[in-house]
């Protein structure tokens, strides 16, 4: 059973990045035990227009209500979903082997090959032709997200007591996904078992999520009870991965949400969502940090060895 008498705590970026002393350090307090406690907190004054999120929003409904034929052209062959357009279903949770109840497409961060972080992971990226405006406004947006998340990282820190750029390190020129969510109504596509997102962890440090259009996402809290996660408009919902579990030896832990299915045939209309990934380098070395955590943690991985692994246990390599 969910509870929607919990919220998640609410924050204003604004505060730490121009506020008074006061400010600022409210904001890295009640961020960072939003994460201990619920891995989950939502963000106002992020600075990222509203006009630039409804524009990337209509170009994204552009791209899918083009025919399949159309959408699957822009499938990256051998690209685990990395970049461009992966089709309904095709992903899975962890664990499970349905499908889940929708489609994507991915746009990536693009590095020369001669920079130090180059991966070919990386791309290109490719670009719907019959959406000209669609490679600008997802490009301005990955760009907006990635300042955010880097400002987040830094009070993340800050309320860890370590060096400010301890995180943001991990992320600079990192290989970090804007996901574009297509969740069509289910009454002609519903697959049995399926779930619009079946309850899962991100694989990442943090998770950057503009306002969906409906509602439907839930969290899993410690005590074993799910909450309704209300990404309202002006908001982005903010949520820790499993890398930065990792790294902190589960003091923020990885937090298990979802996606539920409409409850009614009223509420089964058509959903988009648009998640930022906050990934490090691929070379970058997940291991414990000296926080507050007790004991050896984990044994150190690349951030990129660590993503092909569940990458495979998604269904996105095969």
């Amino acid at each position: 059973m969910s509870n929607p008498a919990r919220r998640i705590p609410l924050v204003n970026l604004a505060h730490y990045r121009s506020g008074t002393p006061q400010e600022r350090a409210r904001f890295v307090q009640v961020f960072g035990d939003a994460l201990k406690e619920f891995g989950f907190v939502s963000v106002e004054g992020h600075g990222i227009e509203d006009s630039l999120i409804r524009r990337t929003y209509s170009d994204v409904e552009r791209f899918f209500n083009l025919s399949e034929d159309k959408k699957r052209r822009y499938t990256v062959p051998g690209g685990a979903g990395q970049r461009g357009y992966t089709g309904y279903g095709q992903e899975h949770a962890k664990n499970r082997t349905v499908g889940d109840l929708k489609e994507f497409w991915h746009v990536g961060r693009e590095l020369n090959p001669t920079h130090p972080h180059f991966s070919p992971h990386y791309g290109p990226n490719v670009w719907p032709e019959e959406v000209p405006s669609f490679k600008e406004s997802t490009l301005k947006l990955f760009g907006e997200l990635d300042l955010a998340a880097s400002v987040m990282l830094h009070a993340l820190a800050e309320y860890f007591g370590v060096a400010r750029d301890t995180f943001s390190a991990m992320a600079q020129d990192g290989n970090s996904i804007l996901r574009l969510i297509h969740y069509p109504p289910l009454k002609e596509r519903f697959i049995p078992g399926g779930v619009r997102a079946a309850e899962h962890e991100d694989i990442n440090l943090i998770t950057l999520l503009c306002e969906g259009t409906a509602s439907g996402l839930e969290l899993l809290t410690r005590d074993g009870e799910w909450i309704p996660v209300d990404t309202l408009r002006g908001q982005i919902v903010v949520d820790s991965g499993d890398m930065l579990s990792r790294v902190t030896n589960n003091v923020i832990p990885s937090t298990t949400h979802r996606v539920v299915n409409p409850k009614s045939a009223e509420d089964d209309t058509t959903r988009y969502s648009m998640p930022f990934f906050v990934h490090p380098y691929p070379n970058c070395l997940l291991e414990t940090l000296p926080l507050a955590a007790t004991g050896t943690g984990l044994p150190p991985i690349t951030a990129d060895t660590f993503l092909q692994q569940r990458l495979r246990e998604i269904g996105l390599i095969k």
